[in-house]
């Protein structure tokens, strides 16, 4: 396991906060009711980014096993499932795990094991590829790095994931950020370049390449869709 303790203590918050205080937002902002103008733009950015990932994957994944790193109220899932992929969908919330299970048509449940914990946990096996969308954004890159090259020794093809870029606007709300008390807000995003992350990745052993995919900016959702190949 990666298991440093700033991986811990970063991964504790996110579950703190999807868990219990931000649920029943991430309920709505990720189903068809209205939302503010905002928030429909952070709903048209993860769709937009979300068809990027898929993209990479082929049309037809039977016989293949995927991990959705962080599977939210199962979007993505859905759609692995959909292609025919034998699929887990894992995230750190139980209850987001739980939406996820009443949402997606029971006649796609044989094909998804859904799970609530670690998404680096070595139990859930071995992969021909990883999605993890928007579940590594909060994490410091020497975090972030160890986490692709551990899940590396288990996947086959590829992890497909994505992080906050370094724009202007990004640093400028990150450093203003780091002036205030998190208490009662969501976990920082840590903006990072897909070189800095690349380099991380090699130097906790990953043998494969990152390369940066696209990137999607809507308003408040601004993301870079990363690849790591085996």
């Amino acid at each position: 396991m990666v298991g440093t303790p700033t991986y811990g203590a970063t991964r504790d918050r996110v579950e703190e906060y999807f868990d219990r205080t931000a649920t029943t937002t991430w309920e709505r902002l990720t189903s068809d009711a209205p939302v503010s103008g905002i928030r429909q733009t952070v709903r048209e950015g993860r769709d937009r980014m979300r068809a990027i990932m898929l993209s990479r994957l082929p049309e037809d994944l039977g016989g293949a096993r995927v991990l959705d790193a962080g599977c939210g109220t199962g979007t993505m899932t859905e759609e692995l499932a959909r292609r025919g992929a034998e699929d887990v969908a894992i995230d750190i919330s139980p209850q987001l795990v739980d939406i996820a299970r009443r949402r997606i048509p029971e006649a796609l449940h044989s094909r998804i094991t859904f799970t609530a914990g670690d998404m680096l946990s070595d139990e859930l096996g071995r992969f021909d590829h990883v999605m993890a969308m928007d579940s590594m954004i909060y994490y410091e890159a020497p975090d972030l790095g160890r986490a692709i090259a551990h899940l590396a020794e288990r996947v086959s093809t590829s992890i497909v994931f994505t992080v906050a870029p370094r724009t202007p606007f990004l640093m400028t709300f990150f450093a203003a950020g780091k002036l205030f008390p998190r208490s009662d807000r969501s976990p920082t995003m840590i903006p990072h370049s897909p070189r800095r992350i690349a380099r991380e990745t090699a130097l906790h052993g990953a043998t494969g390449s990152v390369s940066e995919v696209g990137r999607v900016s809507r308003g408040f959702y601004i993301s870079t869709c990363l690849e790591y190949r085996a």
